[in-house]
């Protein structure tokens, strides 16, 4: 999730995106996604629900390609992962 700075600027919405964003990383609404089937982030709300989430391993963006810049640019940059996909299915 993220804030896109040109569309919260257009419309006003700045500070009830923020506050969407600080409170579903927060243990209730974590609770609430769980209750829903998404796997939560929170550690602790996916213990209290470990028999429907099953163990896998998960990893962020960082861990993988240092930063969100290089994942763009490794995956959907002209000539990028996407792209060879794409052309492999043509």
């Amino acid at each position: 999730m993220s804030i896109v700075d040109k569309v919260v600027d257009k419309r006003g919405t700045r500070k009830q995106a923020q506050a969407y964003l600080d409170y579903l990383w927060s243990p209730a609404a974590q609770e609430i996604i769980a209750q829903h089937h998404p796997r939560p982030r929170d550690k602790n709300v996916l213990a209290k629900h470990a028999a429907e989430f099953k163990p896998i391993r998960t990893f962020t963006v960082e861990e993988l390609f240092g930063n969100w810049q290089k994942a763009q640019d490794t995956h959907f940059s002209d000539g990028g992962t996407f792209d060879q996909i794409i052309v492999d299915r043509k």
